[in-house]
């Protein structure tokens, strides 16, 4: 019997400490002509595993669900993550359904044990909104 184990992905090597070093990673994903909603997995020491687009919507609104948020994050081992969204429109404050979505997240992050660290919102002109205002520490 041949035995497979679960091989664990190696990250970048890209430690996201604080939300201008995600805004400055997300720099060109900010600029998309409509709402896209991209997920940040990390391991343990907040080093990204991956980058994941997870839905591409319209001008003003991207369907999210926890399902499709967390899929990947379980899959590749991931302690934490880090929602990004752009905002084309140029707005940097974040919508009524920018922030139930957010506390879905959350809640959904906590049943998985995996730590949502912060929720950003990045904008064409490199504004952004971090509603945790920093993502961790090394």
């Amino acid at each position: 019997m041949e035995l497979k184990f679960l091989q664990v992905r190696e990250t970048s090597g890209d430690v996201l400490s604080s939300s201008d070093a995600v805004s400055e990673m997300m720099t060109e994903e900010a600029k998309a002509d409509r709402e896209c909603f991209w997920v940040l997995h990390l391991n343990t020491c907040n080093r990204l595993i991956e980058k994941e687009l997870v839905s591409m919507g319209t001008l003003d609104c991207s369907l999210v669900h926890p399902r499709e948020v967390f899929k990947r994050a379980v899959i590749n081992g991931a302690s934490g993550i880090i929602t990004v969204h752009n905002h084309p429109g140029g707005s940097c404050k974040p919508s009524n359904a920018d922030k139930e979505i957010w506390d879905i997240l959350d809640r959904a992050g906590r049943l998985l044990d995996i730590e949502v660290l912060d929720h950003m919102i990045i904008t064409p002109s490199g504004d952004y909104y971090s509603q945790r205002g920093t993502v961790g520490t090394n």
